[in-house]
């Protein structure tokens, strides 16, 4: 998959046949929509582009009203978008920047200026609740109406629902917000996870515990920059790590904090800190704890243990840790025999369902 920032490359393919979104989370709906997609370009002999935007349209407008609150939280950071989108067969993506100069384009001029002369759209699908161009004065009907005009064709998509309930990122970010995950994993067809580089902490770990069985290190995390000031997931978590595989090639269990750790920071910048239940002799050996910075792991937030907390110094915060990694123990533990009793697990059946999503 190519992935353009804006559309004035030489490398961007002459026509397309395109969406346009913001897809945060590539739910299951977006996906729906991919596929179908898909298919009205293999009829045309198209690729297929992506055309979204960064900030979210809904960041921008919020503060540019001196209004953070109203913008939206994040379910995904870019990488995680763009790595969906390619998993989904998209072909290209254009990330525009969405600035004062886009808001205020005319929708005609966003349809001649970027769809037509930027991308060549040929076909067009969008969403049942499109709107675009300044004061969002254009939907489908001006869409339509253009396609006819200048050449393109158009199509809409309705709303895709799973159990009478509409898939939308609004519905993924409430799940996240309340601490359902599994909800929110039966909308985006996948277990919810968050990846990027494993990057220096404040080695903070190190001094909040002794040393926990079999390690010299203490409470050693992994950590990993989340982009976004609003995470619509946050607190503590039973979570899986893809990427720093046991030999056996099994994934690696672990307790994480997902948030801006109130009681040793104020900076406020949001930080995933992933403590790995058990760490392997055998991966100790070929990847040691200062080895893991900058390899690029996937973690996937399974169980809401609690929200995050302020403690009243480190002591309290490592009894609160202690008690985190009980409780994750027992989590994976009860997911183990749950798994061996019924192997079409939850986790398994999303899988299966994703995968004639995209069919």
């Amino acid at each position: 998959m190519q992935v353009f920032r804006g559309f004035h490359h030489p490398g961007i393919a002459p026509q397309c046949a395109l969406t346009i979104g913001n897809f945060d989370g590539v739910h299951r709906g977006h996906q729906a929509m991919l596929a179908l997609l898909q298919s009205e370009a293999r009829h045309r002999g198209l690729p297929t582009c992506v055309l979204t935007f960064e900030p979210h349209p809904r960041d921008f407008f919020a503060h540019k009203m001196g209004r953070p609150e109203l913008a939206p939280a994040r379910i995904a950071t870019l990488r995680d978008k763009l790595s969906e989108l390619e998993r989904c067969g998209v072909d290209q993506v254009v990330v525009l920047r969405f600035d004062e100069a886009l808001a205020s384009l005319p929708a005609q001029s966003f349809i001649q200026q970027v769809l037509v002369d930027g991308l060549g759209a040929r076909y067009v699908l969008v969403g049942d609740d499109f709107r675009f161009g300044a004061k969002r004065q254009g939907d489908y009907a001006t869409l339509d109406a253009a396609g006819q005009r200048l050449g393109f064709d158009v199509a809409r998509m309705m709303s895709y629902e799973v159990h009478g309930l509409r898939v939308s990122s609004s519905a993924v970010r409430e799940a996240l917000q309340r601490g359902d995950l599994d909800g929110a994993a039966r909308l985006l067809g996948r277990p919810y996870s968050i990846s990027g580089h494993v990057i220096h902490g404040q080695k903070l770990g190190r001094q909040l515990a002794e040393s926990r069985p079999g390690a010299q290190d203490g409470f050693r995390t992994l950590n990993l920059r989340f982009s976004h000031d609003k995470p619509a997931a946050h607190g503590i978590f039973a979570v899986r790590v893809q990427g720093l595989e046991h030999p056996e090639g099994r994934p690696l269990d672990g307790v994480a904090s997902l948030g801006v750790r109130p009681t040793v920071e104020d900076a406020g910048r949001v930080l995933l800190e992933v403590h790995a239940l058990d760490w392997p002799a055998e991966l100790a050996e070929r990847l040691g704890p200062t080895e893991a910075y900058g390899k690029l792991v996937r973690v996937e937030l399974l169980h809401k243990l609690r929200d995050e907390a302020r403690f009243d110094g480190l002591d309290a915060l490592t009894a609160a840790i202690w008690e985190d990694v009980r409780q994750a123990r027992a989590f994976f533990a009860q997911q183990a025999s749950t798994d061996v009793a019924d192997p079409a697990s939850t986790h398994a059946a999303v899988r299966r369902q994703t995968t004639r999503d995209r069919i």
